[in-house]
């Protein structure tokens, strides 16, 4: 029989106290909104910083001499191009023409990289790992070993400095520090994030948990950090456009498609999963694009709603799509055929059988 208990994190327990709603998510028992709500959370971030439990993300070590031979076989970036303390956005192309999953790559130390990937794929990510590894790379799933915060918004390094001696403001975009936050050693602070608000994340032993959290929310108190679910994290990303996995990127997708040519390198040596499959897609062009769009009118498009021309023909489907809280403008993203992928198109979105006006953004 699988195994239905719902896991918690070293922070469920603080969630609950703060009355969040919880809901599973991946198998854990996450907080989707607090008691101020969506919106707010959501305004929190841009305009000051919030906090979110992300340890629900899966971390796997690959090391070895044969860590990047491994990796720049199963990834479609290139992994060349990464030096020791940066980081490097990614996907697993599936053999197929689809993506396994999008990842983050840290070029950790000389022959070891940790790689984070989404929560609900990690034991697909994990089998697939296994089964493409002929090199003979070490191989080490720390999914349950590690914990991640991540503290966005245009205040969070401000305050996270108060916290540790490395300067933070010195760290570039996609860079990243080992070393002591909070009084705890080995915590590696990352300026990554998924809000495009600023900020870091933070990764640790799952004991230091409560440590860090009141360290944070201490520390926080003066700068109103508050507390994050997974609805205003999911409204954050779509804002800055980032994919979601199982929304606007999966395994029926390629990366050409989704928009990310920019993460699929073609150089001399790198014969990744998929190459010649996605080099000729590149070459000859795609019957459809992921693409981000604003509605005219007012509505919140839904994943799955149709998208369609001015004729009423079915050109695609809403991928993502939600109102911001601050404009109450409704965005989203979605798949639709090529002709009508270009910036400034006139699309529309099909909102309880009427058509809503929506234009193309970049």
């Amino acid at each position: 029989m699988p195994n239905l208990e719902i896991k918690s994190t070293p922070f469920t327990k603080f969630h609950i106290a703060l009355g969040a709603k919880m809901h599973e998510f991946a198998g854990y028992n996450m907080p989707i909104e607090y008691s101020s709500g969506i919106s707010d959370e959501h305004i929190t971030v841009r305009n000051n910083v919030g906090v979110f439990d992300v340890s629900h993300m899966g971390e796997f070590w690959v090391k070895g001499e044969k860590a990047f031979p491994f990796l720049q076989k199963i990834t479609s970036n290139d992994v060349s191009l990464i030096p020791i303390g940066k980081a490097q956005y990614s996907c697993f192309p599936n053999g197929k023409g689809g993506i396994v999953d999008d990842l983050l790559i840290y070029h950790y130390e000389m022959n070891k990289y940790l790689l984070v990937v989404n929560a609900s794929n990690i034991e697909k990510d994990w089998k697939w790992c296994l089964t493409n590894n002929t090199e003979g790379a070490e191989l080490e799933n720390a999914s349950d070993h590690m914990a991640q915060l991540a503290v966005q918004g245009p205040k969070a390094t401000e305050l996270l400095q108060k916290l540790t001696s490395f300067n933070l403001f010195e760290i570039p975009y996609y860079g990243f520090k080992v070393g002591n936050f909070a009084g705890v050693d080995k915590v590696i602070l990352s300026n990554t994030g998924y809000t495009g608000a600023g900020g870091f994340e933070l990764y640790f032993y799952p004991e230091y948990g409560e440590k860090i959290w009141n360290a944070l929310f201490e520390v926080g108190a003066k700068y109103g950090i508050k507390p994050i679910g997974l609805g205003a994290r999911d409204s954050l990303r779509l804002e800055k456009g980032f994919n979601l996995y199982g929304n606007d990127i999966d395994e029926t997708t390629s990366p050409i498609e989704a928009g990310l040519s920019w993460i699929t390198k073609f150089v001399d040596g790198k014969n990744f999963i998929d190459r010649d499959l996605l080099e000729k897609q590149k070459k000859d062009g795609v019957i459809r694009k992921l693409v981000h769009f604003e509605l005219k009118d007012r509505g919140i498009p839904r994943h799955g709603y149709e998208i369609v021309n001015e004729n009423d023909e079915i050109i695609g489907h809403v991928t993502s799509g939600t109102m911001l809280p601050d404009t109450k403008k409704g965005i989203g993203m979605g798949y639709v055929q090529t002709i009508y992928s270009k910036i400034d198109s006139k699309i529309y979105i099909k909102i309880r059988a009427k058509k809503t006006e929506a234009i193309v953004v970049k």
